[in-house]
């Protein structure tokens, strides 16, 4: 019985042993194959570089200027990497010692074996005059590189955007941002980080056991892709100068695309110092300036609307079977909510007003009836679907919605009940309204068409045209409103009653226009004649809007301008957008007649 368990035992020994040799010679031989074949062949990633962005007609606006980086040898001694250090600096005096050798020590290990850079960028042409002398140096490398590039400096800032160093939770996100080392920050860099970033290319080397390489087995080639915006950089610069010394936004939109072919948030600001990293001093004078260069105003600028919202909250009046077109309304120059009287821009009143004369004279007393017959709640909804408090969808990171208020939302907000005078307050755009430049561009030039757009800024990736779709936004009932709705904007501008007709009477090109005084400061119960604006500190003045189309008769663009603490929508935005609608037709965008455009041409000669 021993005799035959000791036999088994034996027996068994051997079975296993025969099976683990034959995992370890059969089974086995694909994994350590593929760990030899990782010990003699090398895979590389290699880093695309950026793609460029052009505006409408070519011009490049985001570029990559061509440069070296520069690395040392891993596990080099203090003194000998000092050595190599002390003569970068000696070259390139602008380059930090102290910095450079923190750079090394950061990214220095025992299992590093590939040199470490410690240069990220040198411009090509500093480089040259010393390339062949620091290429013999055996523990210095260098390596092509790039740097992103704003050629215009300045202007578009807010729309062209800026790119900055990868941070680690971007490299999580991201594998390309670790390999590119540089992502974009804001604007349409980061809104088309994805697209402008490329995809990294592969490089396969046979190598020896000392890391030299004996063959290269593959190469594929990183690709990028550049995009065009539809933005003119000649027009950019005229809004630029055209707006001078003001802050605030402007706009100019094709009312049938949604595309954008010119927008400002003024004044602007330097992109370049943003790619390396700015300064402290450079970043205190942005953030502690109180016209705010550093903020995009076009998105995230929140200001109450006046009586630009005036079309909207009409047709909100018509759509709730309560009020009809002649339905009139006497303004006496205020109403009385209880003890509170809520005036009209004009203290001796406008007489019998229907919507149209309203619209024209921009009358507050009418908008504050017909909100209290219709409610707060039914002109919220229309509003909302009009595209205010939410995002327009523009190509620009970062949007904010703006506020539509309404009994729901001040219960949410502020757990507080809905009052009477906050409905009258909302219907002239004031109180809680706010809303951004861009919202009430594309509401003008949805008012314009009859469509419902996607404003944007792109034109085409790698020459390829993107489109984006008109959608349907108004009802059929609507629809037929509009061409009331137009009439009333033409008349603001074309009417002798109208609120900008001395300024824009004799404009170039006959444009539907609706100006609108947003204050910032609450006007006391007390001050009967009011203040004028030129006679107020300036934050305390109310900012200007002034939203158009043109041409009436066939609209082709809209204008929108917001001047802060301009004062009066007319006298601030009135000029601008004159000047705007004459340089539109000297560069083409709009056709005129015959006859007018050579009066243009000639008045510009």
């Amino acid at each position: 019985m021993r005799l035959r368990l000791a036999f088994c035992a034996v027996v068994l020994v051997w079975i296993v042993l025969l099976v683990r040799i034959y995992y370890l010679s059969i089974k086995s031989n694909e994994y350590y194959a593929e760990i030899a074949e990782d010990n003699v062949v090398r895979t590389k990633l290699i880093a695309p570089t950026r793609g460029q962005i052009l505006d409408s007609k070519g011009r490049p606006i985001a570029i990559n200027r061509l440069g070296f980086s520069i690395s040392l040898a891993p596990h080099l001694k203090q003194d000998v990497r000092m050595v190599e250090i002390e003569k970068i600096v000696s070259i390139f005096p602008d380059q930090n010692a102290t910095l450079l050798e923190k750079e090394y020590k950061k990214q220095n290990s025992p299992y590093n074996q590939d040199f470490i850079q410690i240069v990220d960028f040198i411009d090509y042409d500093t480089v040259l005059p010393h390339f062949a002398e620091l290429n013999l140096r055996p523990n210095l490398k260098l390596d092509s590189s790039s740097k992103r590039h704003y050629p215009y400096n300045f202007l578009a800032s807010h729309i062209i955007g800026y790119v900055g160093r990868s941070t680690t939770k971007d490299m999580e996100k991201d594998s390309l941002a670790k390999l590119t080392n540089y992502v974009g920050r804001s604007g349409v860099e980061a809104f088309y980080n994805n697209v402008l970033q490329g995809s990294s290319g592969v490089r396969k080397t046979k190598v020896t056991a000392l890391n030299q390489v004996v063959e290269e087995i593959l190469y594929e080639k990183p690709k990028s892709q550049d995009i065009a915006l539809n933005i003119d950089m000649e027009l950019q610069q005229f809004l630029k100068d055209t707006f001078g010394d003001a802050a605030g936004a402007a706009v100019v939109m094709d009312v049938n695309t949604g595309a954008i072919i010119a927008a400002g948030s003024f004044p602007e600001y330097n992109l370049n110092p943003f790619v390396t990293g700015i300064t402290q001093k450079e970043w205190d004078g942005l953030i502690q300036d109180l016209k705010h260069p550093f903020t995009n105003k076009l998105v995230n600028g929140l200001y109450p609307p006046g009586s630009v919202i005036k079309m909207g909250v009409g047709m909100s009046f018509l759509n709730s079977g309560k009020i009809g077109r002649e339905k009139t309304y006497f303004c006496g120059g205020y109403i009385e909510l209880g003890k509170r009287k809520f005036r009209c821009w004009k203290a001796s009143g406008h007489g019998n007003m229907n919507l149209n004369d309203a619209i024209r004279e921009s009358c507050d007393v009418y908008f504050y009836e017909g909100s209290l017959e219709v409610g707060i709640d039914f002109i919220a909804q229309n509003l909302e679907r009009y595209g205010f408090g939410k995002k327009t969808g523009v190509d620009l990171p970062n949007e904010f919605v703006g506020t539509v208020p309404s009994k729901a939302w001040k219960m949410e907000k502020y757990n507080q009940q809905w009052f009477m005078g906050e409905t009258v307050n909302a219907s002239i755009g004031q109180g809680y309204f706010l809303t951004t430049p861009m919202q009430v561009a594309k509401y003008t030039a949805e008012i314009a068409s009859g469509k419902g757009l996607t404003p944007h800024f792109l034109k085409s990736i790698d020459g390829k045209d993107v489109e984006f779709k008109p959608t349907e936004l108004f009802t059929p009932f609507e629809k037929e409103q509009l061409p009331y709705i137009r009439k009333a904007m033409y008349e603001v501008a074309n009417h002798p009653k109208g609120t900008v007709y001395r300024l824009l009477k004799d404009n170039i090109v006959p444009i539907a226009a609706k100006t609108g005084t947003a204050q910032v400061i609450s006007i006391p119960q007390s001050e009967i004649v009011r203040m004028k604006e030129k006679d107020m500190e300036y934050f305390h003045r109310s900012h200007a809007w002034m939203t158009t189309y043109g041409p009436y008769d066939n609209p082709q663009y809209a204008v929108t301008v917001m001047v802060e603490h301009g004062g009066g929508g007319g006298s601030a935005g009135g000029p601008i957008i004159k000047k705007i609608y004459k340089k539109l037709v000297e560069m083409g965008y709009i056709k005129l007649p015959e006859v007018v455009e050579k009066t243009v041409k000639k008045g510009k000669k």
